[in-house]
């Protein structure tokens, strides 16, 4: 399992949102390459960044911070982008500024053919990304509520031939309250490819309930306002992590 620290860039800053709510930002340092390359030499293999100016806009924004991440961290690192990526040609640019892979969200919702040239033409380096409130899909950067469920859009995405799934649980994004084993364990049951689950990690005890109390396993996990507010390091989730495993 493992361990994807979260760097959310508004403005060209390392920001969190509570709960997905623009309103209620914080900042929490001005240097995003510094706080990956941090991230980078406690042990994370993935790094993942959301442009959150660019979910909001319906494009990407900061691309200058995007391409300086994944230089910053170089070998020892690769970096996931997500935030208003909505076409073929984005995506590719967001590759070749240097993120290993990019995570597609609203667009699965409004597009499927879309989708499925996107899944078949960048596969590995395509993530679906589903972002859930009470169950059921947001998009446009969290602000719009759909009437399909996450767990009935993680079917249709693997059937459109999808390789992973990043699922987050709006309501517990930022709230570090524990993760929600419920709708984890529906997208699970209802798919065969890996998961990467969000939201909600508060402690290592969290961890460790994603291990031992999830139907089945996630490939990751992304951390974020935890390891800002220093409830404890990313070398430590890795560790952590690391013991279960053995």
């Amino acid at each position: 399992m493992l361990i994807l620290p979260a760097i959310d860039l508004r403005g060209g800053q390392c920001v969190r949102l509570t709960q997905g709510d623009y309103a209620r930002e914080r900042i929490y340092d001005s240097d995003p390459v510094r706080v990956a390359e941090e991230f980078a030499d406690q042990g994370a293999l993935w790094i993942h960044v959301v442009d959150l100016d660019g979910a909001k806009s319906g494009e990407p924004q900061n691309w200058g911070s995007i391409e300086a991440i994944a230089k910053g961290v170089g070998d020892t690192a690769r970096i996931e982008v997500g935030g208003g990526v909505r076409s073929l040609e984005v995506a590719r640019r967001l590759l070749d500024c240097g993120a290993a892979r990019v995570v597609v969200g609203t667009k699965l919702v409004e597009d499927h053919e879309l989708a499925e040239r996107m899944f078949s033409e960048l596969k590995e380096q395509i993530v679906a990304g589903i972002d859930a409130r009470q169950g059921r899909v947001a998009v446009a950067g969290w602000v719009e509520q759909s009437l399909v469920t996450a767990t009935e859009l993680a079917v249709e995405m693997e059937r459109l031939g999808a390789r992973r799934i990043i699922l987050t649980d709006i309501a517990q994004d930022g709230m570090l309250t524990g993760p929600n084993l419920e709708l984890l364990n529906s997208v699970s049951a209802a798919v065969e490819i890996p998961i990467i689950h969000s939201g909600g990690i508060g402690a290592l005890e969290d961890l460790a309930l994603l291990f031992e109390k999830s139907d089945r396993r996630p490939e990751g996990v992304i951390v974020g306002r935890a390891i800002y507010e220093r409830r404890f390091t990313v070398r430590q989730s890795v560790e952590t992590v690391a013991s279960f495993e053995v």
